[in-house]
């Protein structure tokens, strides 16, 4: 996954009230600030998100559909298993190319 050493960009979103005013507690108890909270339990949700089958099967669909980059890919998923799905994409345009030439053959 990519660090959080690069550069930092401000977000804003509306979050049910109760929810924010949890992270207001929690950073209270913790001695530190919304912000920090919020960005460990982001951090937390896309690490989970990553080992998630589900997940990555609908992530690893977006890579094969172009939806997204194979950079974007290696960022959720870790270096190893976007090489293993870039590798499997390249085998199944292969196949889908091979087929349709054969198609076209026949006709």
């Amino acid at each position: 996954m990519s660090s959080d050493s690069g550069s930092k960009k401000r977000v804003q979103f509306r979050a049910p009230e109760g929810l924010v005013q949890q992270a207001d507690t929690l950073a209270t108890v913790l001695e530190t600030d919304r912000t920090t909270v919020i960005i460990s339990a982001l951090r937390d949700y896309l690490r989970d998100a990553a080992h998630n089958d589900e997940l990555k099967q609908e992530i690893a669909e977006a890579y094969y559909d172009d939806d997204i980059t194979f950079t974007e890919l290696k960022e959720l998923v870790g270096h190893e298993e976007a090489a293993n799905f870039r590798l499997l994409k390249e085998q199944l345009e292969e196949e889908f190319i091979e087929e349709t030439a054969e198609e076209l053959a026949d006709s």
